[in-house]
């Protein structure tokens, strides 16, 4: 006798971890119209789209001047350049970061010292800032700069970090790659240092449809010595000034760009409430939601949850359809290409070697549904309860 064939219900589309052609097919047509703009006028490269973007983002920021470039890592970069940082020096940071904030430390020729982190909030640990900078390393080129990393969207503890900074008479710069429109105090991250760095990656709370990055700073003079450095140098036009680098931003992405700037708080809003909602679903498991600073707000880039079992953890929600990552699953100090290029602070990195062991990221933007955010929730649920 013939047995009928037994079919398994479909299993439901897996949510992705981000999914940038969402936001694009969200904004098409204000996108498209933007772009066919940019394209009529002929002018690609350093045009009116991109002055316009800079004059923009300056003024939604805050500060008098932006800078557009060709990537993040190159914000901070060209920063670093046009306060004169290089061989000779160090900048502190932070190891459990994306590794584009060494790699611009690198850039320049300096010596990267990478210190622990607040396991709460996986940003820099103020306490070995103030210790190392009153007491550097031996061995350690001067210490002449601090990168602070804002991290998942949300603030560094940086009132003791800048007042450190000032103490020592060195800059602070402020990574932002991943926080556009978080504050901390009632202040836009951003406008708190020296200067700041934007990554506009696509997957970015503000990013473009490619490569895009962008600076800020209140200091004028710093701002026109990386507005040269950022092409060739020049102050007048084949005219190299300065040495200089090719890294501009180009019409396109900054047509995109002003287009979404307007959009970032809805953005930002809807990203509130998808964490809100994993909070919720959070609360009678064995998991704790991130940790959310006081007297600041979270843009939630990303929504980052702790398990000593992480690897299961991870595999069981992928049977539930739940797509995760892992931000950053090997600290900077610990990749083979830096071995023995960086120098580590008395803490040795034991709170970010624990924390890249546990971490993981769940999907949070703007174009999630509610059908999928309740689906997140219902696994985590299921796999936490």
């Amino acid at each position: 006798m013939d047995l009928p064939d037994i079919v398994s219900p479909p299993r439901p589309a897996m949510i992705p971890l981000a999914d940038p052609g969402a936001a694009y097919r969200a904004q098409r047509d204000l996108l498209d119209d933007a772009m066919g703009r940019a394209l009529d006028s002929g002018w690609y490269i350093l045009g009116g789209e991109g002055a316009a973007f800079e004059q923009e983002f300056a003024a939604w920021l805050g500060l008098p001047r932006a800078i557009g470039c060709a990537n993040g890592t190159d914000a901070l970069m060209l920063i670093l350049r046009g306060m004169g940082i290089g061989p000779g020096m160090a900048v502190a940071t932070v190891s459990h970061t994306a590794v584009a904030t060494v790699a611009a430390i690198e850039m320049v020729g300096a010596t990267p010292l990478l210190l622990d982190i607040d396991p709460d909030t996986y940003t820099m640990d103020p306490d070995e800032l103030i210790a190392v900078l009153e007491d550097p390393p031996p061995g350690l080129p001067p210490i002449r700069a601090v990168i602070a990393v804002h991290l998942y969207g949300q603030a560094c503890d940086l009132e003791p970090m800048l007042a450190a900074c000032e103490t020592a008479g060195i800059p602070l710069i402020e990574d932002c790659a991943q926080c556009h429109g978080a504050t901390l105090g009632g202040y836009k991250l951003g406008t708190l240092g020296h200067a700041a760095a934007f990554s506009l990656y696509p997957t970015k709370n503000l990013g473009a449809l490619g490569d895009a990055g962008i600076l800020a700073t209140r200091d004028e003079a710093l701002a026109d010595r990386i507005a040269a450095i950022r092409q060739y140098g020049w102050k007048s036009r084949y005219i190299s000034d300065l040495v200089g680098v090719n890294s501009r931003l180009d019409e396109l992405q900054a047509a995109v760009l002003r287009v979404r700037l307007p959009l970032l708080a809805g953005g930002n809003a809807r990203r509130n409430e998808v964490a809100d909602a994993y909070d919720a679903a959070l609360a009678d498991t064995t998991l704790s939601p991130p940790t959310r600073r006081q007297d600041a707000t979270h843009v939630f880039h990303q929504y980052v949850i702790r398990s000593p079992d992480r690897d299961a953890l991870m595999a069981r929600l992928k049977e539930h359809g739940v797509g995760t990552g892992i931000h950053y699953p090997v600290p900077v100090h610990l990749q083979p290409a830096y071995l023995d290029r960086v120098a580590l602070g008395p803490a040795g990195c034991a709170e970010t070697e624990a924390a890249a062991r546990e971490i993981l990221s769940l999907p949070v933007y703007p174009e999630l549904t509610d059908e999928q955010v309740a689906r997140v929730c219902q696994a985590l649920r299921e796999v936490a309860g």
